[in-house]
């Protein structure tokens, strides 16, 4: 008997759906509107149910007007905002989420003139088909990525622009479990979202904490019949493997349970998706698993009465997104008891104040940044929750040293309506000193607020000696550690790279030479001494050179750490006389482009740079020569302090640290290169100053302290850093598996090593490896 994948997973998955409480329409029944798939039967007798006092003539008007703003290229956002609306006719009944119609079909055609897709499963609310399932047979590498190209391709076909844009949800799998730390991952279930290029698949791992709570329905012998028979299937029905394939637990029913239950689908719908404006234009982005169970365990928290409490995931997991998630759903939470939210993102630093308005007005929020004590106090003073007459929601962003004691001496006004203020405190690590002015008047500001902490890294009281940091803010929230980002390829593992051995000899004579000379000089003065910045510039540059060379992609990025404000500066006068002075004025810098040409037929980019100094230049230039940088238009940033936290630069793949950084500032700032980025593996640390002894120390005391709040889990900082006999260990493996091939093979064999380091520059490399014989 053969079995293939509509045996093996779109049968049973169709069958899970039944369980779920889906109605199964044959394909024979599939009527619809062929433009937009909207089945217009179900659409009508939907929204009259949830709708009273509409007429059928109101909502063929509705349709027709969805054919055309679905038709917009604007990634469906305006039929989003319809969507999830609460005046106006209601597509969705959020209210009462079972008032809504549930079906499921099979092989439901996508078509626009010529071209047309089929999914394998699509899925119907209300008629409308907002989300569907491609499936493959397990083992099929090729299938999944083949999977993967063509969605790409279809959704940026101007002829199927109606079917993404009407596209909430989308679930591709083969029925395996996953493959963990993939970057390209082609093993296991995905969800994504719709994107006109550049699909992202997200992994789903369910939180014990917060179960799916829909128990599955039953499912009678006529059901299945029914849907084997409409699908020609009904020969596999007494199979062993097409009853071990419609178990509850397998990858795919998984995965459908804990996105298409009814309480969950109702979640995402309506919270788990934003619409950003990005460097390269508009995008749609989903929440990924652990924002969903971090804003549900928030919610669960309120719910018990409590009003503080800390958030723990790992840098670049998204925490300001989620705090843009959680102004929308805590908004409505709110809203539900008579009561106004009021939301406030705290931060520590100018420039992150600069960067998390961005990053929320970019998600659509009305963003008040707080720029003086007059601004807060004002704020204080408004009645209700809005300061616009758009009506969208708001944020306001304030930097806490903007809490003077003035901002505890105004008196706030009694509401009409109850107004509940909700702070996000940002890195919540650093030492917020309870004692001292700052935090002190940000909660004595409204002690009925409540205070969400967020942090990438545990709270170390060694490190901040003076106070218990849950007794602060409260115990842990929720939890979303390094390995499991990594395994989730939401953040790359580091290769740390030491300093070629001459370089350092070089260095070591330049600085006895130059204290000779100069007598009893401090060594932060001589590492900002010319003739040593200028050993570390060509170093640098040269480096950042072959590094594009050997991966042949001119868009990747450096960022060096200078040792003082003084050497950071020097390093830049240097760079200017070697390349020309640098252009601060964004207008003219040249468009970054991807090259048309192949690499090695292309002229070498001259590099530019920038100097991110607090002091140096305005902040507008230095916001719009950050965002230049994003863009690719600057090659590398020398800075001191600033951006080592919080800055998210996907290009950024080597960081040049001239500087010993101790604890949780040390992890800020070797995460600032482990965002994912095309199919890169890993970032680079190219370390001069040997942070191998303050890592350690980081690691002790993280170990420490976790062993005290949360158990052994020190495995999730070892697995930071690429160690060296992991390296060695699948070079070895590499070798091992091609010693027979023969040497037109030896190119599979060089790609392979490439995705494990940078052969040229990673210090062990420095180490002579043999290539296999043929």
């Amino acid at each position: 008997m053969a079995f293939n994948e509509d045996s093996r997973v779109k049968i049973p998955a169709i069958l899970h759906f039944i369980r779920l409480g889906y109605v199964y329409i044959p394909q024979s029944q599939q009527n619809r509107r062929e433009e937009t798939n909207i089945f217009e039967p179900i659409f009508i007798e939907s929204l009259l149910r949830i709708n009273p006092g509409i007429s059928e003539d109101d909502i063929i008007r509705l349709l027709d007007e969805l054919t055309l703003e679905l038709d917009y290229e604007d990634l469906g956002r305006k039929f989003y905002q319809r969507l999830t609306a609460t005046s106006g006719i209601k597509l969705i009944d959020f209210k009462n989420f079972d008032n809504n119609s549930f079906h499921v079909t099979t092989e439901l055609t996508c078509k626009n003139n010529e071209e047309e897709f089929r999914p394998d499963i699509t899925v119907l609310i209300n008629g409308m088909p907002l989300a569907f399932v491609e499936v493959k047979k397990p083992h099929n590498k090729e299938g999944v990525i083949a999977e993967r190209s063509r969605i790409n391709s279809r959704f940026k076909n101007k002829y199927f622009r109606r079917f993404a844009n009407i596209t909430q949800l989308m679930i591709f799998s083969n029925n395996m479990e996953y493959e963990d730390g993939i970057v390209e991952p082609v093993f296991g279930a995905f969800y994504a979202t719709s994107a006109y290029s550049d699909l992202k698949f997200n992994y789903f791992r369910e939180d014990d904490d917060y179960p799916v709570r829909q128990k599955l329905g039953d499912i009678s012998e006529e059901q299945e019949n029914f849907v084997l028979k409409d699908n020609n299937l009904l020969v596999v029905k007494h199979s062993p493997e097409f009853k071990t394939n419609k178990s509850e637990n397998s990858p795919t029913n998984r995965i459908l349970s804990s996105m298409f239950s009814k309480e969950r689908l109702a979640f995402i719908l309506r919270y788990a998706i934003a619409y950003v404006e990005e460097e390269k234009g508009l995008e749609k982005h989903i929440m990924r698993y652990p924002q969903i169970f971090a804003t549900k365990a928030i919610a669960a928290r309120l719910e018990e009465g409590k009003q503080k409490g800390i958030i723990w995931h790992t840098q670049g997991s998204g925490k300001t997104a989620l705090a843009f998630f959680n102004v929308k759903h805590l908004r409505d939470y709110y809203q539900k008891q008579n009561v106004i939210p009021k939301f406030y993102f705290i931060v520590d630093r100018i420039d992150l104040l600069i960067q998390a308005s961005a990053e929320f007005s970019n998600r659509g929020l009305k963003v008040n940044p707080v720029n003086s004590r007059q601004d807060f106090i004002k704020d204080l003073q408004v009645v209700g929750a809005l300061h616009n007459d758009s009506g969208k929601p708001e944020i306001t962003v304030v930097n806490i040293q903007k809490f003077t004691e003035n901002a505890t001496a105004v008196a706030i006004p009694d509401y009409d309506i109850q107004t509940q203020r909700v702070f996000f405190l940002d890195e919540a690590h650093r030492s917020y000193n309870p004692k001292g002015n700052y935090l002190a008047n940000l909660i004595n500001s409204d002690r009925k607020a409540v205070i969400i902490a967020l942090t990438g890294t545990p709270l170390l009281r060694e490190v901040a000696k003076e106070y218990d940091s849950r007794l602060l803010f409260g115990n842990y929230i929720h939890k979303y550690y390094y390995n499991r980002s990594i395994a989730d390829g939401y953040t790359l593992r580091l290769i740390r790279e030491e300093i070629e051995g001459s370089f350092k000899l070089e260095m070591k004579e330049m600085m006895e030479e130059i204290k000779l000379l100069k007598g009893d000089i401090k060594a932060s003065d001589v590492y900002a001494q010319p003739k040593f910045a200028k050993g570390l510039l060509d170093y640098i540059t040269k480096d950042l050179i072959d590094f594009r060379d050997f991966w042949q992609d001119e868009t990747l990025g450096g960022l060096v750490v200078c040792d003082s404000s003084k050497q950071a500066k020097m390093l830049f006068q240097l760079f200017e006389e070697q390349y020309g002075e640098q252009e601060i004025s964004v207008e003219n810098l040249p468009v970054a482009a991807e090259p048309s040409l192949p690499y090695g037929k292309r002229k070498r980019k001259k590099l530019n740079a920038a100097l991110i100094l607090h002091d140096e230049n305005d902040k507008n230039i230095r916001k719009d020569l950050i965002k230049a940088y994003k863009f690719g238009r600057v090659d590398i940033l020398f800075v001191y302090n600033m951006l080592l936290t919080g800055f998210d630069a996907k290009r950024l793949k080597k960081l040049y640290l001239a500087r010993v950084i101790q604890d949780h500032n040390l992890l800020q700032t070797l995460t600032r290169v482990n965002r994912p980025y095309k199919k890169y593996h890993y970032g680079y640390v190219v370390d001069f100053a040997d942070i191998s002894s303050a890592f350690d120390r980081t690691n002790r005391l993280y170990f420490e302290e976790l062993q005290d709040q949360l158990g052994d889990e020190m495995e999730m900082y070892s697995n930071l850093f690429k160690t060296e006999e992991e390296i060695r260990t699948e070079i070895n493996g590499i070798q091992e598996t091609l010693f027979h091939f023969d040497t037109e093979n030896r190119e599979l064999f060089s790609q392979q090593i490439s995705q494990i380091t940078d052969k040229k520059n990673c210090w062990l490399w420095s180490k002579p490896y043999a290539l296999p014989k043929s």
